[in-house]
Protein backbone atom coordinates (compact mmCIF):
# COMPACT_ATOMS: atom_id res chain seq x y z
CA UNK A 1 0.00 0.00 0.00
CA UNK A 2 1.31 3.44 -0.94
CA UNK A 3 2.31 5.66 1.98
CA UNK A 4 3.88 9.03 2.68
CA UNK A 5 7.26 9.23 4.39
CA UNK A 6 8.45 12.61 5.63
CA UNK A 7 12.17 13.10 6.25
CA UNK A 8 13.33 16.07 8.37
CA UNK A 9 16.93 16.81 7.42
CA UNK A 10 18.63 16.41 4.05
CA UNK A 11 22.39 16.22 4.52
CA UNK A 12 23.59 12.65 5.13
CA UNK A 13 21.20 10.21 6.79
CA UNK A 14 18.04 11.80 5.37
CA UNK A 15 18.87 11.43 1.67
CA UNK A 16 20.22 7.91 2.19
CA UNK A 17 17.04 6.77 3.97
CA UNK A 18 14.78 8.50 1.44
CA UNK A 19 16.49 7.04 -1.62
CA UNK A 20 16.76 3.53 -0.18
CA UNK A 21 13.05 3.54 0.67
CA UNK A 22 12.07 4.76 -2.81
CA UNK A 23 14.10 2.00 -4.45
CA UNK A 24 12.19 -0.57 -2.42
CA UNK A 25 8.78 1.11 -2.64
CA UNK A 26 8.73 3.24 -5.80
CA UNK A 27 4.95 3.70 -5.53
CA UNK A 28 5.14 5.55 -2.23
CA UNK A 29 5.74 9.28 -1.69
CA UNK A 30 8.71 10.84 0.11
CA UNK A 31 8.97 14.47 1.15
CA UNK A 32 12.36 15.61 2.46
CA UNK A 33 12.72 19.03 4.11
CA UNK A 34 15.73 21.08 5.18
CA UNK A 35 16.07 24.63 6.47
CA UNK A 36 19.24 25.26 4.45
CA UNK A 37 19.37 26.29 0.78
CA UNK A 38 21.83 23.53 -0.12
CA UNK A 39 21.43 19.86 0.75
CA UNK A 40 23.06 16.44 0.54
CA UNK A 41 26.69 17.53 0.83
CA UNK A 42 29.81 16.02 2.34
CA UNK A 43 30.13 18.03 5.53
CA UNK A 44 33.31 16.19 6.51
CA UNK A 45 34.94 17.66 3.41
CA UNK A 46 34.54 21.28 4.58
CA UNK A 47 38.10 21.58 5.98
CA UNK A 48 39.48 20.32 2.65
CA UNK A 49 37.42 22.87 0.73
CA UNK A 50 38.70 25.61 3.06
CA UNK A 51 42.28 24.41 2.47
CA UNK A 52 41.84 24.43 -1.30
CA UNK A 53 42.32 20.68 -1.73
CA UNK A 54 38.68 20.50 -2.85
CA UNK A 55 38.37 23.07 -5.60
CA UNK A 56 34.72 24.06 -5.45
CA UNK A 57 31.97 23.91 -2.87
CA UNK A 58 29.80 22.22 -5.50
CA UNK A 59 32.25 19.30 -5.42
CA UNK A 60 30.95 18.58 -1.92
CA UNK A 61 27.40 18.48 -3.27
CA UNK A 62 28.06 16.44 -6.38
CA UNK A 63 27.70 12.77 -7.23
CA UNK A 64 30.73 10.82 -8.52
CA UNK A 65 29.35 11.71 -11.98
CA UNK A 66 29.53 15.46 -11.22
CA UNK A 67 25.79 16.06 -10.90
CA UNK A 68 24.84 18.46 -8.11
CA UNK A 69 22.50 16.89 -5.59
CA UNK A 70 19.94 19.67 -5.35
CA UNK A 71 16.15 19.57 -5.07
CA UNK A 72 15.75 19.11 -8.83
CA UNK A 73 18.22 16.21 -8.80
CA UNK A 74 16.26 14.34 -6.13
CA UNK A 75 12.96 14.91 -7.93
CA UNK A 76 14.24 13.92 -11.37
CA UNK A 77 16.55 11.06 -10.42
CA UNK A 78 15.06 9.72 -7.17
CA UNK A 79 11.39 10.81 -7.31
CA UNK A 80 11.82 12.43 -3.90
CA UNK A 81 10.16 15.79 -3.23
CA UNK A 82 12.47 18.25 -1.48
CA UNK A 83 11.52 21.45 0.30
CA UNK A 84 14.62 23.60 0.90
CA UNK A 85 14.67 26.70 3.11
CA UNK A 86 12.00 24.93 5.12
CA UNK A 87 12.10 24.32 8.86
CA UNK A 88 9.98 21.86 10.81
CA UNK A 89 8.51 23.67 13.81
CA UNK A 90 6.50 20.94 15.54
CA UNK A 91 5.43 17.31 15.35
CA UNK A 92 1.98 16.03 16.33
CA UNK A 93 2.45 12.31 16.82
CA UNK A 94 -1.25 11.57 17.36
CA UNK A 95 -2.37 13.37 14.22
CA UNK A 96 0.79 12.28 12.39
CA UNK A 97 1.53 15.77 11.12
CA UNK A 98 4.55 18.04 10.88
CA UNK A 99 4.18 21.80 10.91
CA UNK A 100 6.67 23.53 8.60
CA UNK A 101 7.58 27.10 7.72
CA UNK A 102 9.47 28.57 4.79
CA UNK A 103 12.32 30.52 6.39
CA UNK A 104 12.37 33.03 3.50
CA UNK A 105 8.68 33.79 3.08
CA UNK A 106 7.25 32.82 6.46
CA UNK A 107 4.59 30.69 4.79
CA UNK A 108 3.41 27.78 6.98
CA UNK A 109 2.06 24.39 5.98
CA UNK A 110 1.05 21.07 7.51
CA UNK A 111 2.48 17.80 6.20
CA UNK A 112 0.75 14.51 6.96
CA UNK A 113 2.94 11.44 7.28
CA UNK A 114 2.59 7.70 7.66
CA UNK A 115 6.18 7.36 8.82
CA UNK A 116 8.68 10.00 9.85
CA UNK A 117 12.48 10.16 9.82
CA UNK A 118 14.33 12.55 12.13
CA UNK A 119 17.65 13.42 10.49
CA UNK A 120 18.35 16.87 11.93
CA UNK A 121 22.00 16.09 12.67
CA UNK A 122 23.96 17.98 15.29
CA UNK A 123 24.67 21.57 16.24
CA UNK A 124 28.01 23.10 17.16
CA UNK A 125 28.65 23.76 20.83
CA UNK A 126 29.14 27.48 21.36
CA UNK A 127 30.06 28.30 24.97
CA UNK A 128 28.79 31.67 26.24
CA UNK A 129 32.09 33.49 25.82
CA UNK A 130 31.90 37.26 25.96
CA UNK A 131 32.16 38.62 22.44
CA UNK A 132 31.11 35.41 20.71
CA UNK A 133 28.83 37.36 18.32
CA UNK A 134 31.69 39.35 16.80
CA UNK A 135 32.16 39.03 13.07
CA UNK A 136 34.87 36.53 12.15
CA UNK A 137 33.87 33.90 14.74
CA UNK A 138 32.36 30.79 13.20
CA UNK A 139 31.83 27.09 13.81
CA UNK A 140 32.28 26.29 10.09
CA UNK A 141 29.53 23.69 10.09
CA UNK A 142 27.78 24.49 6.80
CA UNK A 143 28.65 25.39 3.24
CA UNK A 144 27.86 29.07 3.65
CA UNK A 145 30.34 29.43 6.53
CA UNK A 146 32.88 27.34 4.60
CA UNK A 147 32.70 29.71 1.63
CA UNK A 148 33.25 32.73 3.89
CA UNK A 149 36.35 31.12 5.40
CA UNK A 150 37.79 30.08 2.05
CA UNK A 151 37.19 33.48 0.50
CA UNK A 152 38.71 35.31 3.48
CA UNK A 153 41.83 33.13 3.44
CA UNK A 154 42.25 33.24 -0.33
CA UNK A 155 41.67 37.00 -0.38
CA UNK A 156 44.49 37.68 2.05
CA UNK A 157 42.13 39.01 4.71
CA UNK A 158 43.42 36.70 7.44
CA UNK A 159 46.88 36.97 8.98
CA UNK A 160 46.18 35.06 12.19
CA UNK A 161 43.62 32.42 13.09
CA UNK A 162 42.69 30.87 16.44
CA UNK A 163 41.00 27.48 16.61
CA UNK A 164 39.21 26.77 19.88
CA UNK A 165 39.18 23.01 20.45
CA UNK A 166 41.64 20.30 19.45
CA UNK A 167 39.25 17.62 18.25
CA UNK A 168 38.99 16.32 14.68
CA UNK A 169 37.39 19.37 13.09
CA UNK A 170 39.57 21.81 15.01
CA UNK A 171 42.79 20.11 13.94
CA UNK A 172 41.65 19.70 10.33
CA UNK A 173 40.80 23.42 10.18
CA UNK A 174 44.14 24.33 11.75
CA UNK A 175 45.96 22.31 9.11
CA UNK A 176 43.84 23.92 6.39
CA UNK A 177 44.79 27.46 7.38
CA UNK A 178 48.43 26.83 8.20
CA UNK A 179 49.31 24.50 5.34
CA UNK A 180 47.66 25.93 2.25
CA UNK A 181 47.37 29.59 3.18
CA UNK A 182 50.38 30.05 5.48
CA UNK A 183 48.24 31.74 8.12
CA UNK A 184 49.63 32.02 11.65
CA UNK A 185 47.47 29.49 13.47
CA UNK A 186 46.96 28.78 17.17
CA UNK A 187 44.96 25.90 18.65
CA UNK A 188 43.60 26.29 22.19
CA UNK A 189 42.51 23.16 24.08
CA UNK A 190 41.06 23.08 27.58
CA UNK A 191 42.28 19.53 28.24
CA UNK A 192 45.94 18.55 28.73
CA UNK A 193 46.24 16.87 25.31
CA UNK A 194 44.89 17.13 21.80
CA UNK A 195 42.13 14.75 20.69
CA UNK A 196 41.17 13.95 24.28
CA UNK A 197 39.28 10.68 24.56
CA UNK A 198 40.48 9.48 21.17
CA UNK A 199 44.27 9.25 21.47
CA UNK A 200 46.38 8.12 24.39
CA UNK A 201 48.66 10.75 25.90
CA UNK A 202 51.69 9.27 24.11
CA UNK A 203 49.99 9.27 20.73
CA UNK A 204 48.52 12.72 21.34
CA UNK A 205 52.01 14.06 22.09
CA UNK A 206 53.18 12.69 18.74
CA UNK A 207 50.27 14.34 16.94
CA UNK A 208 50.99 17.64 18.72
CA UNK A 209 54.61 17.43 17.59
CA UNK A 210 53.49 17.01 13.98
CA UNK A 211 51.43 20.20 14.23
CA UNK A 212 54.16 22.19 15.93
CA UNK A 213 56.81 21.17 13.39
CA UNK A 214 54.69 22.88 10.73
CA UNK A 215 54.33 26.10 12.71
CA UNK A 216 50.98 25.60 14.44
CA UNK A 217 51.01 26.79 18.06
CA UNK A 218 49.22 24.34 20.36
CA UNK A 219 48.18 25.60 23.80
CA UNK A 220 47.01 22.89 26.20
CA UNK A 221 45.28 23.25 29.55
CA UNK A 222 44.17 26.75 28.57
CA UNK A 223 40.67 28.23 28.56
CA UNK A 224 39.16 31.06 26.55
CA UNK A 225 37.79 33.89 28.67
CA UNK A 226 36.49 36.30 26.03
CA UNK A 227 36.82 37.63 22.50
CA UNK A 228 37.67 41.24 21.81
CA UNK A 229 37.22 43.21 18.62
CA UNK A 230 37.14 46.47 16.75
CA UNK A 231 34.36 47.79 14.49
CA UNK A 232 32.30 44.69 15.26
CA UNK A 233 34.95 42.19 14.11
CA UNK A 234 37.13 39.93 16.24
CA UNK A 235 40.77 40.98 16.68
CA UNK A 236 41.89 39.19 19.87
CA UNK A 237 41.27 36.07 21.93
CA UNK A 238 41.83 36.42 25.66
CA UNK A 239 42.56 33.22 27.60
CA UNK A 240 43.34 32.61 31.25
CA UNK A 241 47.05 32.89 30.37
CA UNK A 242 47.53 35.31 27.47
CA UNK A 243 46.06 37.46 24.71
CA UNK A 244 46.32 36.24 21.12
CA UNK A 245 45.81 38.29 17.95
CA UNK A 246 43.13 36.79 15.70
CA UNK A 247 41.50 37.95 12.47
CA UNK A 248 39.45 34.75 12.49
CA UNK A 249 38.25 32.32 15.17
CA UNK A 250 36.96 28.81 14.49
CA UNK A 251 34.86 27.37 17.29
CA UNK A 252 35.45 23.61 17.32
CA UNK A 253 34.46 22.56 20.84
CA UNK A 254 32.33 19.62 19.83
CA UNK A 255 28.73 19.10 18.82
CA UNK A 256 25.43 18.19 20.45
CA UNK A 257 22.40 16.36 19.02
CA UNK A 258 19.97 18.74 17.31
CA UNK A 259 16.92 17.20 18.92
CA UNK A 260 14.83 19.97 20.47
CA UNK A 261 12.03 19.23 18.00
CA UNK A 262 12.06 15.55 18.94
CA UNK A 263 12.03 16.23 22.68
CA UNK A 264 9.09 18.61 22.33
CA UNK A 265 7.20 15.83 20.55
CA UNK A 266 7.81 13.38 23.40
CA UNK A 267 10.52 11.35 21.68
CA UNK A 268 12.66 9.69 24.36
CA UNK A 269 16.20 11.06 24.64
CA UNK A 270 19.20 10.43 26.90
CA UNK A 271 20.69 13.08 29.23
CA UNK A 272 22.94 14.32 26.41
CA UNK A 273 19.83 14.96 24.33
CA UNK A 274 20.48 12.11 21.87
CA UNK A 275 17.43 10.18 20.73
CA UNK A 276 17.13 6.61 22.00
CA UNK A 277 16.55 4.08 19.23
CA UNK A 278 16.33 0.30 19.04
CA UNK A 279 18.36 -1.93 16.74
CA UNK A 280 15.91 -1.16 13.90
CA UNK A 281 16.60 2.59 14.40
CA UNK A 282 13.06 3.15 15.70
CA UNK A 283 12.34 5.65 18.46
CA UNK A 284 9.81 5.06 21.23
CA UNK A 285 7.24 5.85 18.51
CA UNK A 286 7.30 2.88 16.13
CA UNK A 287 6.44 5.11 13.15
CA UNK A 288 9.32 7.52 13.80
CA UNK A 289 12.91 6.58 12.95
CA UNK A 290 16.13 8.44 13.61
CA UNK A 291 19.88 8.06 13.20
CA UNK A 292 23.17 9.81 12.59
CA UNK A 293 24.18 12.68 14.85
CA UNK A 294 20.72 12.66 16.47
CA UNK A 295 20.91 9.30 18.21
CA UNK A 296 22.66 7.28 20.86
CA UNK A 297 23.61 3.70 19.99
CA UNK A 298 25.40 0.95 21.96
CA UNK A 299 29.16 1.08 22.29
CA UNK A 300 30.02 -2.47 21.26
CA UNK A 301 33.17 -2.48 23.40
CA UNK A 302 31.65 -1.39 26.71
CA UNK A 303 27.99 -2.23 26.09
CA UNK A 304 27.06 1.25 27.30
CA UNK A 305 25.33 4.00 25.28
CA UNK A 306 27.63 5.81 22.86
CA UNK A 307 27.43 8.90 20.68
CA UNK A 308 29.14 8.92 17.27
CA UNK A 309 28.57 12.01 15.09
CA UNK A 310 30.24 10.53 12.01
CA UNK A 311 29.17 10.84 8.39
CA UNK A 312 29.93 7.19 7.62
CA UNK A 313 27.76 6.10 10.54
CA UNK A 314 24.88 8.27 9.34
CA UNK A 315 24.98 6.85 5.83
CA UNK A 316 24.97 3.24 6.99
CA UNK A 317 22.14 3.90 9.42
CA UNK A 318 20.22 5.69 6.68
CA UNK A 319 20.21 2.56 4.59
CA UNK A 320 18.94 0.52 7.53
CA UNK A 321 16.13 3.02 8.10
CA UNK A 322 15.19 3.06 4.41
CA UNK A 323 14.97 -0.73 4.41
CA UNK A 324 12.76 -0.80 7.49
CA UNK A 325 10.47 1.95 6.23
CA UNK A 326 9.69 -0.47 3.43
CA UNK A 327 8.82 -3.27 5.87
CA UNK A 328 12.28 -4.79 6.25
CA UNK A 329 13.98 -5.93 9.42
CA UNK A 330 17.50 -4.56 8.95
CA UNK A 331 19.43 -3.94 12.16
CA UNK A 332 22.20 -1.67 13.37
CA UNK A 333 23.65 -3.19 16.54
CA UNK A 334 25.99 -0.33 17.49
CA UNK A 335 29.55 0.80 16.88
CA UNK A 336 33.07 1.06 18.24
CA UNK A 337 33.64 4.64 17.13
CA UNK A 338 36.29 4.21 14.45
CA UNK A 339 37.83 7.50 13.29
CA UNK A 340 40.70 8.98 11.29
CA UNK A 341 42.15 12.47 10.91
CA UNK A 342 44.77 13.82 8.49
CA UNK A 343 47.32 16.19 10.00
CA UNK A 344 50.50 17.39 8.24
CA UNK A 345 53.13 14.66 7.82
CA UNK A 346 51.16 12.25 9.99
CA UNK A 347 47.65 10.85 10.05
CA UNK A 348 46.03 9.51 13.21
CA UNK A 349 43.43 6.77 13.38
CA UNK A 350 41.77 4.62 15.99
CA UNK A 351 38.80 2.60 17.23
CA UNK A 352 37.53 1.48 20.61
CA UNK A 353 38.98 2.66 23.91
CA UNK A 354 42.21 4.44 24.72
CA UNK A 355 44.11 3.23 27.78
CA UNK A 356 42.85 6.23 29.74
CA UNK A 357 39.21 5.54 28.82
CA UNK A 358 39.60 1.82 29.50
CA UNK A 359 40.82 2.51 33.03
CA UNK A 360 37.96 4.96 33.60
CA UNK A 361 35.52 2.25 32.52
CA UNK A 362 36.91 -0.04 35.22
CA UNK A 363 38.94 -2.41 33.05
CA UNK A 364 42.22 -3.80 34.40
CA UNK A 365 43.85 -2.66 31.19
CA UNK A 366 47.29 -2.10 29.72
CA UNK A 367 48.45 -0.49 26.49
CA UNK A 368 51.31 -1.70 24.31
CA UNK A 369 53.13 0.50 21.80
CA UNK A 370 54.90 -0.83 18.68
CA UNK A 371 56.92 0.93 15.96
CA UNK A 372 57.44 -1.00 12.73
CA UNK A 373 57.64 -0.43 8.98
CA UNK A 374 54.28 -0.68 7.23
CA UNK A 375 55.92 -2.59 4.37
CA UNK A 376 58.78 -5.05 4.07
CA UNK A 377 61.90 -3.47 5.57
CA UNK A 378 63.81 -4.06 2.35
CA UNK A 379 61.23 -2.35 0.14
CA UNK A 380 62.40 1.17 -0.82
CA UNK A 381 59.08 2.92 -0.17
CA UNK A 382 58.00 2.47 3.44
CA UNK A 383 57.22 4.38 6.62
CA UNK A 384 57.47 3.67 10.31
CA UNK A 385 54.00 3.18 11.73
CA UNK A 386 53.07 3.63 15.39
CA UNK A 387 50.36 1.35 16.77
CA UNK A 388 49.04 1.06 20.30
CA UNK A 389 46.82 -1.78 21.49
CA UNK A 390 44.64 -1.59 24.61
CA UNK A 391 43.90 -4.92 26.28
CA UNK A 392 42.00 -6.14 29.36
CA UNK A 393 44.57 -8.15 31.35
CA UNK A 394 42.29 -10.77 33.00
CA UNK A 395 40.44 -11.72 29.80
CA UNK A 396 43.13 -10.78 27.21
CA UNK A 397 40.31 -9.09 25.33
CA UNK A 398 41.18 -6.28 22.89
CA UNK A 399 39.53 -3.01 23.93
CA UNK A 400 40.97 -0.52 21.48
CA UNK A 401 43.64 0.41 18.96
CA UNK A 402 45.15 3.72 17.88
CA UNK A 403 47.90 4.57 15.46
CA UNK A 404 49.87 7.19 13.57
CA UNK A 405 51.69 7.06 10.26
CA UNK A 406 52.89 9.18 7.36
CA UNK A 407 50.90 6.95 5.02
CA UNK A 408 47.28 7.25 6.08
CA UNK A 409 45.94 4.58 3.73
CA UNK A 410 48.29 1.98 5.19
CA UNK A 411 47.30 3.04 8.71
CA UNK A 412 43.55 2.90 8.11
CA UNK A 413 43.94 -0.56 6.59
CA UNK A 414 45.41 -1.83 9.89
CA UNK A 415 42.81 -0.13 12.09
CA UNK A 416 39.95 -1.32 9.87
CA UNK A 417 41.25 -4.87 10.13
CA UNK A 418 40.98 -4.77 13.93
CA UNK A 419 37.53 -3.11 14.10
CA UNK A 420 35.61 -6.41 13.58
CA UNK A 421 37.72 -7.98 16.34
CA UNK A 422 36.65 -5.22 18.74
CA UNK A 423 33.01 -5.87 17.92
CA UNK A 424 33.49 -9.60 18.45
CA UNK A 425 35.23 -9.13 21.84
CA UNK A 426 38.25 -10.94 20.41
CA UNK A 427 41.42 -11.67 22.36
CA UNK A 428 45.01 -10.76 21.50
CA UNK A 429 45.57 -14.22 19.98
CA UNK A 430 43.21 -13.23 17.17
CA UNK A 431 45.29 -10.11 16.55
CA UNK A 432 48.51 -12.13 16.53
CA UNK A 433 47.03 -14.57 14.02
CA UNK A 434 45.01 -12.10 11.97
CA UNK A 435 45.32 -13.00 8.30
CA UNK A 436 46.85 -10.02 6.50
CA UNK A 437 47.54 -10.03 2.76
CA UNK A 438 51.26 -9.94 2.08
CA UNK A 439 53.51 -8.66 -0.64
CA UNK A 440 56.61 -6.51 0.06
CA UNK A 441 55.12 -3.33 -1.49
CA UNK A 442 52.13 -3.57 0.88
CA UNK A 443 53.08 -5.29 4.14
CA UNK A 444 55.68 -7.29 6.04
CA UNK A 445 55.60 -11.06 6.22
CA UNK A 446 54.94 -10.57 9.93
CA UNK A 447 52.71 -7.54 9.65
CA UNK A 448 52.80 -4.79 12.25
CA UNK A 449 49.29 -5.80 13.39
CA UNK A 450 50.52 -9.33 14.08
CA UNK A 451 53.62 -7.97 15.79
CA UNK A 452 51.42 -5.79 17.97
CA UNK A 453 49.49 -8.84 19.13
CA UNK A 454 52.70 -10.79 19.74
CA UNK A 455 54.32 -8.02 21.78
CA UNK A 456 51.14 -7.64 23.83
CA UNK A 457 51.15 -11.37 24.56
CA UNK A 458 54.78 -11.14 25.70
CA UNK A 459 53.90 -8.26 28.02
CA UNK A 460 50.91 -10.05 29.52
CA UNK A 461 52.94 -13.20 30.11
CA UNK A 462 55.79 -11.32 31.78
CA UNK A 463 58.42 -11.83 29.09
CA UNK A 464 58.54 -8.20 28.00
CA UNK A 465 58.82 -5.42 30.58
CA UNK A 466 58.19 -2.20 28.67
CA UNK A 467 58.04 1.48 29.42
CA UNK A 468 55.84 3.58 27.16
CA UNK A 469 57.43 6.23 24.93
CA UNK A 470 56.14 8.98 27.22
CA UNK A 471 57.43 7.20 30.34
CA UNK A 472 60.87 6.69 28.80
CA UNK A 473 61.03 10.39 28.00
CA UNK A 474 60.12 11.22 31.61
CA UNK A 475 62.74 8.81 32.95
CA UNK A 476 65.41 10.34 30.76
CA UNK A 477 64.44 13.81 31.96
CA UNK A 478 65.74 12.70 35.37
CA UNK A 479 68.91 11.05 34.08
CA UNK A 480 71.15 13.49 35.95
CA UNK A 481 70.32 11.69 39.19
CA UNK A 482 72.14 8.61 37.93
CA UNK A 483 69.53 6.36 39.52
CA UNK A 484 68.83 4.53 36.24
CA UNK A 485 71.42 2.96 33.94
CA UNK A 486 70.51 3.69 30.30
CA UNK A 487 71.87 1.40 27.60
CA UNK A 488 71.59 2.04 23.87
CA UNK A 489 71.68 -1.44 22.28
CA UNK A 490 72.17 -0.22 18.71
CA UNK A 491 75.40 -0.53 16.79
CA UNK A 492 77.98 2.16 17.52
CA UNK A 493 77.37 4.46 14.49
CA UNK A 494 73.82 5.12 15.74
CA UNK A 495 74.64 5.38 19.43
CA UNK A 496 77.99 7.23 19.58
CA UNK A 497 76.54 10.73 18.98
CA UNK A 498 74.41 10.36 22.11
CA UNK A 499 77.24 8.80 24.10
CA UNK A 500 79.33 11.86 23.31
CA UNK A 501 76.45 14.23 24.03
CA UNK A 502 75.69 12.63 27.43
CA UNK A 503 79.01 11.25 28.75
CA UNK A 504 78.63 8.89 31.66
CA UNK A 505 74.83 8.84 31.28
CA UNK A 506 74.14 7.31 27.85
CA UNK A 507 75.90 3.98 27.47
CA UNK A 508 76.29 1.98 24.30
CA UNK A 509 76.43 -1.82 24.54
CA UNK A 510 75.20 -3.40 21.28
CA UNK A 511 73.31 -6.68 21.56
CA UNK A 512 76.20 -8.51 19.98
CA UNK A 513 78.55 -7.39 22.79
CA UNK A 514 76.37 -7.84 25.88
CA UNK A 515 77.79 -11.20 26.97
CA UNK A 516 81.35 -9.97 26.70
CA UNK A 517 80.63 -6.67 28.46
CA UNK A 518 78.16 -7.81 31.10
CA UNK A 519 80.49 -6.55 33.85
CA UNK A 520 79.77 -2.97 32.71
CA UNK A 521 76.09 -3.32 33.65
CA UNK A 522 75.58 -2.42 37.35
CA UNK A 523 73.76 -5.02 39.39
CA UNK A 524 72.39 -2.49 41.88
CA UNK A 525 70.51 -0.15 39.51
CA UNK A 526 67.42 -0.41 37.32
CA UNK A 527 68.39 -0.74 33.67
CA UNK A 528 66.45 0.83 30.77
CA UNK A 529 67.26 -0.31 27.26
CA UNK A 530 66.61 1.52 24.00
CA UNK A 531 67.15 0.84 20.29
CA UNK A 532 65.62 2.12 17.06
CA UNK A 533 62.12 0.65 17.40
CA UNK A 534 62.11 -1.64 20.46
CA UNK A 535 62.97 -5.01 18.90
CA UNK A 536 66.71 -5.10 19.70
CA UNK A 537 66.13 -3.71 23.19
CA UNK A 538 63.59 -6.48 23.87
CA UNK A 539 66.09 -9.11 22.80
CA UNK A 540 68.76 -7.42 24.93
CA UNK A 541 66.40 -7.47 27.90
CA UNK A 542 65.92 -11.24 27.53
CA UNK A 543 69.67 -11.72 27.43
CA UNK A 544 70.25 -9.55 30.51
CA UNK A 545 67.53 -11.50 32.33
CA UNK A 546 69.30 -14.72 31.39
CA UNK A 547 72.56 -13.30 32.74
CA UNK A 548 71.00 -12.48 36.10
CA UNK A 549 69.81 -8.88 35.71
CA UNK A 550 66.08 -8.80 36.52
CA UNK A 551 65.27 -5.09 36.96
CA UNK A 552 65.40 -4.35 33.26
CA UNK A 553 62.96 -2.42 31.07
CA UNK A 554 62.74 -1.95 27.31
CA UNK A 555 61.71 1.38 25.76
CA UNK A 556 58.60 0.78 23.62
CA UNK A 557 58.97 2.26 20.16
CA UNK A 558 62.64 3.06 20.72
CA UNK A 559 64.23 6.19 19.31
CA UNK A 560 61.67 6.28 16.49
CA UNK A 561 58.94 6.98 19.03
CA UNK A 562 61.13 9.54 20.81
CA UNK A 563 61.64 11.38 17.55
CA UNK A 564 57.88 11.51 16.94
CA UNK A 565 57.38 12.80 20.46
CA UNK A 566 59.92 15.54 19.90
CA UNK A 567 61.91 14.32 22.89
CA UNK A 568 64.84 16.47 24.02
CA UNK A 569 67.13 13.44 23.67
Amino acid sequence: MSKHVVVIGAVALGPKAACRFKRLEPGSKVTMIDQAPRISYGGCGIPYFVSGEVNSVTDLQSTPYHIVRDAAFFKTNKDVDVLINTRATSIDRQAKTVEIVNVLTGKTETLHYDQLVLAMGSKANVPPFEGRDLKGITAATNLEEAELLRNAAAGGQVNSCVVVGAGFIGLEMAVAFADMWGIETTVIELQDQIMPGFLSKSMAAMAKRDLEEQGVTVLLGESVKRFEGEDGAVTRVVTDKRTIDADLVVMAVGVSPNTALAKEAGIECDPRGAIKVNEFMQTNDADIYSGGDCVTIPNLVTGKPGYYPLGSMANRQGRVIGTNLAGGKATFPGGVGGWVVKLFQQSACGAGLTIENALKEGYDAISVHVEQFDRAHFFPEKALMSLELVVDKPTRRVLGIQGMSELGDALTARINAVVPLLKAHATIEEVSNLEVVYSPPFASAMDIVNALGNVTENVLEGRNHMVSPATFSELWDGHDSGEIFFIDTRLAPNAVPLVEKYPGMWHNIPNEEIRARISEVPADKPVVLVCNTGLRSYEAMLLLNELGHKDVRSAAGGMAAQKKLGSDI
